[in-house]
């Protein structure tokens, strides 16, 4: 087994090789330019890390890794566009750069691009891999619309929220194990216990990131803390203290999530104090170790050895790792 550091790296080896400028270069530059942001390359390190664990040479694995972080990036250049967001990553957005319409053909085309990626691998491998890949991605399709419903709505279950951190980014962390699995060969039973693993481990992540833009340290946490508080996301926090808040502050709560101060900061503060007054923050703690121990209980169920889960232990760990 490889270290993730070297996973990383052998990712954006074959990266470079197979995602090259061509013509026309207003279609294949802004894909060239997106991929090239680079990021933490999780799930493509998660597919060549899953196809070692069973067996399997992680080089067998690069096509399905460099399809899904290919699909990962094409929904985040329509993300983009559909939030009107000038940043990624640091950097200037695909439709900032270049415009709106080269950034939906762009998008477009790398879609394209990763379904083309599976058919390197013989037929059952490559009908189980399309088949998986073609639910999961109508499942993130089905997340962001629920995201963007939601924003539009004034009444939210935490039951529908789950569903869409399920589906919105949950899903392809489940996904990229399955894939390493797949290509593997290995039992129909393991492949379905690694994909509930990423599963359940992707949506403690996401609950926790929620939880981090409230109560995260800023220097640590790579982001803007109070971020969602400014936006009024219905994040878990929030539907969770509006569920638990006695009824005086669970108005003052909406009140605050339906204005936008020019200066926001008195905003996020008494939001905080609302969180934490209510009991919304301590169980939002509680559902993130929750869906994390849940996840180890599916890791320990695989049917490899000991040795085996271990890389895969290490990673869970260190993911959810941040200050909560």
């Amino acid at each position: 087994m490889l270290s993730v550091d070297r996973y990383q790296q052998e990712f954006e080896d074959y990266l470079s090789q197979n995602i090259t400028k061509q013509e026309p270069a207003n279609l294949y530059d802004p894909m060239v330019y997106i991929l090239g942001l680079r990021g933490k390359r999780v799930r493509p390190v998660l597919v060549l890390m899953a196809a070692e664990i069973f067996g399997s040479d992680y080089k067998k694995a690069l096509d399905a890794a460099l399809a899904i972080e290919v699909f990962h990036n094409f929904s985040l250049v329509h993300d983009d566009i559909m939030d009107d967001a000038p940043l990624r990553r640091g950097e200037q957005t695909v439709h900032e750069r270049w415009d709106i319409n080269t950034g939906i053909l762009s998008g477009d085309a790398m879609l394209i691009k990763a379904y083309q990626l599976f058919e390197n691998y013989p037929g059952e491998t490559f009908r189980r891999l399309a088949e998986l890949f073609s639910s999961t991605a109508i499942k993130v399709c089905e997340g962001q619309q629920y995201d963007m419903d939601f924003e539009l709505r004034e009444k939210v279950s935490i039951e529908e929220y789950l569903k869409m951190i399920e589906y919105k980014t949950a899903v392809l962390v489940g996904a990229s194990l399955k894939m390493g699995a797949i290509v593997a060969e290995a039992s129909a039973e393991n492949c379905d216990r690694i994909y509930e693993f990423g599963r359940l481990l992707g949506i403690a992540f996401q609950l926790q990131d929620d939880y981090l833009d409230a109560f995260g340290d800023p220097d640590s946490f790579g982001k803007q803390v109070g971020g969602d508080i400014i936006e009024n996301k219905k994040t878990f926090l929030y539907l969770t203290s509006l569920q638990q808040a006695a009824s005086k502050e669970a108005t003052q709560l909406e009140h605050l999530y339906s204005i936008n101060p020019p200066d926001p900061s008195a905003k996020v503060e008494t939001v905080k104090g609302l969180f934490e007054s209510s009991g919304a923050a301590e169980l939002t703690r509680k559902e993130i170790q929750k869906y994390t121990t849940k996840a180890f209980e599916v890791l320990e169920e695989l049917q490899i050895s000991e040795e085996r889960k271990k890389p895969l232990y290490n990673f869970g760990k260190g993911l959810m790792n941040r200050q909560v």
